[in-house]
């Protein structure tokens, strides 16, 4: 008796996941990063350092801590547009792999007080206020700033990996998947507030004193954080375009549009999407552990659910799944903070939200799209 061979689907064809463009870069973006290395290197640290502070040219304090933490939120952003924009994986929990590589870097920076708190003792001023005798068994490595620094990854990146392998084998997706990531961070939240947790509590670690022997509060050490955030953000952003170019980040996008065709072509879509998943943790624990040193605080507020929601914001606005777009997206989200909650405290939110909601009515592909296609037209109009 012969068995009846199995329909194969209209759409069952084997995917062509050959890369799609040759080189990293088009010439005008060599160009752009050129001009942004020059800005970040040269110009900034020139106004801050060298102009005087009465002059027009003069960059603030103020002004180069606010653009480290841009850009360490653009991490964030960039992050999130690897795992959602091109895999198709929407998480509401990334502020928890952000906080986890802050609390990574904050303690390594509470160790660096010394004996210059409050108490005057070589203990963190919350320890000796709980009047504990000796520092918790994950305090160990604390006073070693290599140590400290493969935390700032590993920690977000090995939490990553097992939460993913077990969501993905189960094959969780979609908005449950989301709702389990906003869980996970909220547990981890209300974890973290706990004074037994030997983390600071409500209060998180603060008054930060050096790093490496070196004073924080400093004009030069603050550009040289800014610096660094700038440069660690090109990086990020050269490595992940050179990935979703690459056969890898087709199958990425192939998961995405069609799991299900992408899994009868032989691809493993759970090995593809726990990579992705794992690296972008990491990426968020790096921009956490550059953003502590600069901002001088971090608390079990990093991981509320809000912070993680912005996170996705800022791809939405910006036009997920272009990588550039969701660091203008945060560029532009958080700078726009900085001013609305100066001047209209109370209306931030609900801009926000209005924001949010135009972006996904009239620009599904966000500020990126909509500058495309006004770039279009402009050059229709001149031929």
């Amino acid at each position: 008796m012969t068995v009846p061979a199995s329909p194969v689907p209209p759409d069952a064809t084997p995917l062509d996941l050959t890369p799609l463009h040759p080189r990293l870069l088009p010439r005008e973006g060599w160009l752009a990063v050129a001009v942004f290395v020059l800005l970040l290197v040269v110009a900034i640290p020139l106004a801050h350092l060298v102009v005087p502070e009465g002059s027009a040219l003069h960059f603030g304090g103020f002004a180069v801590g606010l653009l480290g933490k841009l850009l360490c939120f653009a991490i964030c952003a960039l992050a999130m547009d690897l795992v959602w924009g091109y895999a198709g994986i929407l998480s509401l929990g990334h502020g928890l792999f952000f906080a986890l590589g802050g609390y990574a870097m904050g303690m390594y920076l509470m160790r660096q007080i010394g004996s210059d708190g409050q108490y005057r003792l070589p203990m963190p001023d919350f320890m000796v206020f709980l009047n504990w005798k000796e520092f918790p068994w994950h305090w160990a490595l604390s006073d070693s700033f290599v140590a400290q620094m493969l935390l700032v990854v590993l920690v977000p990146g090995l939490l990553a990996f097992v939460f993913g392998y077990f969501a993905f084998r189960s094959r969780i997706k979609g908005v449950y998947f989301s709702i389990i990531t906003q869980a996970l961070t909220f547990a981890a939240m209300l974890l973290f507030f706990r004074n037994e947790t030997g983390f600071g509590g409500n209060n998180g670690f603060t008054d930060f004193k050096r790093i490496l022997g070196i004073p924080l509060n400093t004009p030069g050490m603050r550009v040289f954080l800014c610096v660094l955030s700038g440069l660690v953000l090109l990086g990020l952003f050269l490595m992940s375009r050179a990935l979703v170019q690459s056969r890898y980040g087709r199958i990425l996008q192939a998961i995405r549009d069609a799991e299900s065709r992408t899994m009868f072509s032989g691809y493993d879509p759970v090995a593809a999407k726990l990579f992705i998943w794992t690296l972008s943790a990491m990426m968020c624990g790096i921009a956490g552990a550059l953003y502590v040193p600069q901002v001088g605080i971090v608390n079990p507020s990093e991981m509320s659910p809000a912070a993680s929601i912005e996170m996705a914001i800022w791809a939405a606005v910006g036009g997920r799944g272009t990588l550039i777009g969701p660091i203008v997206g945060a560029l532009f989200v958080n700078g726009t903070k900085s001013v609305f909650t100066v001047a209209f405290p109370e209306f931030w939110l609900f801009f926000l939200g209005a924001l949010f909601i135009a972006v996904t009515l009239f620009l599904p592909q966000g500020l990126v799209g909509l500058a495309r296609l006004v770039w279009t037209r402009l050059r229709r109009g001149r031929a």
